[in-house]
């Protein structure tokens, strides 16, 4: 049916639809845009369609982070920031409050695993070469979610007060020191005291439940904007946005919804369940995601007999524990660290993925992961005799991945990248 306008033609009249779309939903999508934005980012993206097991660890990650965001703000209702509160707060969640074991237990976890998911997710990064172009600035701000996490997890590690807790940060802050010129004026400004008490619990909780957390969900808001703009990369390392079809869309890739939100139902379905397996019946797992010393209250004239981080720090630990001058130890925990922003530009390699790369860099990928996950074990290992010498060896190896990435990238002979991505129905 049509009627007619002001110029005299005829123009389709509204359908029922649209008279309909008066409701509440079209009232707020005149407002704010929802269906648009879904569209853009959910059913409208379109991602590789060669996707394998190694692409579940981004959303699982961000399942995580709500996970820990939620736990916390619960945690925050009991917690009681202080040298003669924290501790006994704690323990009253444990003890006192509705679920509260279970809360926490789910926040401490949740920590472990936040650090398990990203750094499987790095090293898928390292297995496709999602940090080369034109992704660079993606993993940079993916590396700046590895920092902001890492500030994160040390600050709530100190929280609950524990004789290890206490220790830690003891070691940790003192590192600082270090630092040329304003090292003990900035030991000072961090623990807002001249030791770690009252005032270094308060900044800590602070950061940990504010400051950090915002910039956190910021640097992921901006990793996804980021990731997005560029497009995901895939196991080949092929740009999808290169072949598209008549209507523009890519021919090698697929909606994002609902194929790979069902997918991603289906892992984040497994990390729950591992989750709760870990939670109900090993939450403390062997003394790695929470040590004995922890159930004991801070005591600064009784140290633990070895003074070790949490696992997802010790390979930096066990660096800076492989030499003896603790200026160059600090340097080398750094440099460990910071390494990682610099590996788009190290990387010379004309392709991406490691499927189409030689020997040389398969084996030096190999030998890194040996040694950060070598490290890892040393790092929760006394430092003496042989436990210093092979982290020594480690460390140097753990180095020379990245100063000689430029050289035998470039050197390593590469297999033909295909013009489309390689798919395999499963």
């Amino acid at each position: 049916m049509t009627v007619k306008t002001a110029t005299g033609t005829a123009a389709p009249m509204p359908k029922s639809g649209a008279r309909a779309g008066q409701g509440f939903w079209a009232w707020l999508n005149k407002r704010m845009p929802v269906d648009q934005f879904l569209a853009s980012q959910v059913t409208e993206y379109y991602a590789p369609k060669n996707f394998n097991v190694w692409y579940f660890f981004g959303s699982l990650a961000l399942v995580v982070l709500v996970l820990q965001l939620v736990t916390g703000i619960f945690l925050t209702m009991f917690y009681k920031p202080g040298e003669a509160t924290a501790f006994d707060s704690v323990q009253f969640i444990m003890r006192e409050v509705d679920f509260g074991w279970l809360i926490r237990y789910l926040h401490s976890s949740g920590a472990s695993f936040f650090f398990i998911v990203v750094y499987l997710h790095m090293f898928r990064a390292f297995l496709y070469g999602s940090y080369k172009a034109p992704r660079e600035l993606l993993w940079l701000v993916g590396m700046l979610v590895y920092l902001a996490l890492m500030a994160e997890a040390f600050m709530g590690y100190v929280l609950p007060w524990g004789n290890m807790s206490f220790w830690g940060a003891q070691v940790i802050i003192n590192l600082f020191g270090t630092i040329p010129g304003i090292g003990p004026d900035l030991v000072l400004w961090i623990r807002g005291d001249y030791g770690i008490a009252d005032a270094t619990l308060n900044r800590f909780f602070s950061l940990h439940v504010a400051a950090v957390p915002l910039a956190l969900l910021g640097l992921v808001a901006l990793h996804l904007v980021a990731l997005h703009e560029v497009g995901s990369n895939n196991p080949d390392g092929v740009e999808i946005k290169d072949k598209v079809g008549a209507d523009g869309k890519p021919l090698d890739g697929i909606p994002f919804h609902p194929y790979y939100t069902v997918k991603d139902f289906v892992g984040i379905a497994v990390l729950l369940v591992l989750l709760a397996i870990v939670v109900f019946f090993v939450p403390n797992l062997g003394g790695l995601f929470l040590e004995a010393p922890n159930y004991e209250p801070a005591n600064p004239v009784s140290t633990p007999a070895d003074i070790t981080p949490v696992w997802y720090f010790t390979p930096y630990y066990a660096m800076l524990r492989a030499v003896p001058d603790q200026r160059l130890g600090a340097l080398l925990l750094l440099l460990g660290v910071m390494a990682f922003l610099f590996v788009p530009w190290l990387d010379r390699s004309p392709v991406k993925s490691m499927r189409y790369r030689g020997w040389m860099s398969r084996s030096a990928l190999a030998i890194f992961v040996v040694s950060f996950v070598g490290l890892g074990y040393l790092g929760m290992q006394p430092a003496l005799g042989i436990y210093v010498v092979i982290a020594r060896i480690l460390a140097v190896l753990y180095f020379l991945y990245f100063l000689l990435m430029p050289f035998y990238t470039r050197l390593d002979p590469v297999k033909p990248v295909p013009e489309r991505v390689t798919y395999h129905a499963h």
